[in-house]
């Protein structure tokens, strides 16, 4: 979680970046807003037709199933583990993907995947098959605090062909590198680096959906931005030129954390911003497919 607050002299200038951008009004998607159980959630993913969240770091480690069109918590699973700054989820359909990534001062060596089998869900006496994947990035030689100014931050991971693929949020570099992690490995592996893109913003979340990899951020001053790249080669996205949409705020918007498709249209969720103007309700939008181009 990062307050923007520092950004609010440049709220209402349109930036270079934002007019490179193909402009689409998210607010008016707005669908639901979030109970105050949610306001910080970070990360959305759809499990077997059913779609969760959580919070984000110092906040509980329980899992929230949340009805998609009212955003209203429908179950709340316990997972007994400590969630000192999660920040992504994941499915392949028999578990569910839990990103203890975040990594905002870049000092971390504990970062780490939680692996939660579907009958967690249903019953929390199976707390105890939970699996823990450490990574790190075998690019990284330096911990010293650089808080929100590291390129080893990450809040946006998919599973897909058998592997978690985890997209950085370089606060530096403002760009994303895509890693490739082997949820089969139980020691701490090397995150293995495929690909990297300019995104120009701050990638919180990611989904990917036939073919299509779904990258949503913002900037320091306070743009959000969705990016959409279409998959090339199995596993590779970034060697074509994407489609770039320019959202909004996140003094109108919200902090935008999470972002999950399936076969309705495009899930976006933000936590609550709140500002010297005021404070945007942490919300969920609701995208039908076609809108965007």
């Amino acid at each position: 979680m990062i307050r923007l607050l520092f950004l609010l002299p440049l709220l209402f200038v349109q930036t270079i970046t934002a007019q490179q951008a193909e402009i689409f009004k998210l607010k008016k998607y707005g669908s639901a807003v979030f109970s105050d159980s949610l306001k910080e959630n970070s990360g959305l993913t759809f499990f077997n037709g059913k779609l969760y969240t959580f919070n984000d770091g110092g906040n509980s480690s329980e899992i929230f199933q949340i009805n998609p069109q009212s955003a209203k918590i429908e179950k709340t699973v316990p997972t007994n583990l400590t969630n000192i700054d999660w920040e992504a989820a994941a499915s392949d359909g028999e578990n569910i993907y839990i990103g203890e990534i975040g990594n905002n001062a870049g000092m971390r060596k504990d970062l780490k995947i939680y692996k939660i089998p579907i009958d967690t869900l249903a019953d929390s006496a199976n707390l105890t098959k939970i699996i823990e994947i450490p990574f790190f990035y075998p690019e990284q030689n330096d911990f010293s605090k650089r808080n929100i100014n590291n390129d080893f931050d990450s809040e946006a991971m998919i599973f897909f062909d058998g592997k978690i693929h985890l997209f950085t949020k370089e606060w530096v570099s403002k760009a994303t590198s895509h890693y490739v992690i082997d949820p089969n490995i139980l020691e701490n592996q090397p995150a293995k680096k495929i690909e990297e893109f300019p995104t120009g913003y701050v990638v919180t979340d990611a989904e990917y959906f036939k073919g299509k990899l779904y990258l949503i951020g913002y900037t320091k001053k306070t743009e959000v931005f969705l990016t959409i790249f279409e998959e090339s080669d199995p596993g590779i996205f970034f060697s074509k030129k994407p489609e770039k949409y320019y959202l909004g705020s996140s003094v109108k918007v919200g902090q935008i954390e999470g972002i999950a498709v399936d076969d309705s249209g495009i899930y976006i969720s933000g936590e609550q911003f709140v500002n010297p103007l005021g404070k945007a309700k942490p919300r969920l939008y609701f995208v039908p497919h076609g809108k965007f181009r």
